[in-house]
């Protein structure tokens, strides 16, 4: 009896997971977040209609509203709260900056003198030191010979009490910055032969912007905001402008509309200036986006 030879097929290997005594291996799918979902719907149409709501209202004046969003004394008050912004926080800066370099010096009395102005500052609130500034004639009738009866008018009082209130924050601001910096930056830079100033000029400042610009745009959007506080000693801003509108029509809730209109635009191109400033100086660092 002859034998037969037999051929078979060359098997190939299996898949990893379907081999002998192995169990398939598990199909991925993907959570149901159905919950989630389901909120966000709800929180949506309340959103509409919370909208909805504000806009058919006519306890809201629209049409106050627009009359008076672009008049001229509107837009001035808007002029003036930009301007004491603007220039309260340059000072407050400028002043902050010197605070915290003084604070970081390895003189005693530099220390003490800057940490008690910043804790002196921020124990006390922004309208109390108004107030204080705007009677100082009360206080001081005379300093060197001069008058001070007259001599502050409601404006410089403000530029002067927000500049000293914001110099305070703006110092701690600026010092978290400064010691954001690595230490081997500034032994480096004592290597060069660089001087305190120009390593704190060309050196330190230039890095720490990366942790100064976050604070430093909110302190902006909150300054901007803040200044309407200065209506209680009468400076004309965006807030006072349209106080002295509805004290004479009585249409309260338009007009309070419209400063708050004002406040959310420029709060808002703040917002996103500053977004661009942050994504400028985080540049070449991990997360920049």
């Amino acid at each position: 009896m002859s034998a037969q030879t037999e051929t078979h097929a060359p098997s190939l290997p299996a898949p990893p997971g379907e081999r002998a005594g192995e169990a398939a291996a598990p199909r991925i799918v993907p959570v149901r977040r159905t919950g989630q979902w389901a909120a966000a719907v709800v929180v949506l149409i309340l959103l509409a209609g919370a909208l909805v709501s504000v806009v058919r209202n006519d306890a809201f004046q629209w049409d106050v509203v627009g009359a008076y969003l672009t008049t001229d004394s509107v837009l001035r008050g808007l002029g003036l709260t930009l301007w004491l912004t603007g220039l309260v926080m340059v000072l407050g800066f400028a002043l902050g900056t010197l605070l915290a370099v003084l604070r970081l010096s390895g003189n005693r009395v530099l220390q003490a003198v800057s940490w008690g102005y910043i804790w002196l500052f921020r124990s006390t609130p922004i309208l109390v030191q108004l107030l204080f500034w705007f009677n100082i004639g009360a206080l001081y009738p005379q300093i060197l010979g001069v008058s001070t009866v007259n001599l502050l008018g409601p404006v410089t009082v403000a530029v002067i009490g927000l500049t000293l209130h914001e110099a305070a924050y703006a110092a701690e601001v600026v010092r978290g910055g400064i010691l954001s910096v690595e230490r081997g930056q500034l032994e480096a830079a004592q290597s060069l032969g660089l001087g305190p100033w120009r390593r704190l000029r060309r050196i330190v400042l230039p890095q720490a912007m990366r942790s100064i610009v976050p604070p430093a745009g909110n302190m902006l959007i909150g300054t901007l905001k803040g200044t309407s506080i200065v209506s209680i000693i009468a400076v004309q801003d965006l807030l006072y402008s349209v106080q002295l509108v509805y004290h004479r029509t009585y249409e309260v809730i338009p007009l309070l509309l419209v400063a708050t209109l004002w406040y959310v635009a420029v709060t808002s191109l703040l917002s996103i200036g500053q977004y661009y400033v942050e994504r400028h100086y985080a540049r070449g660092t991990a997360g920049t986006r």
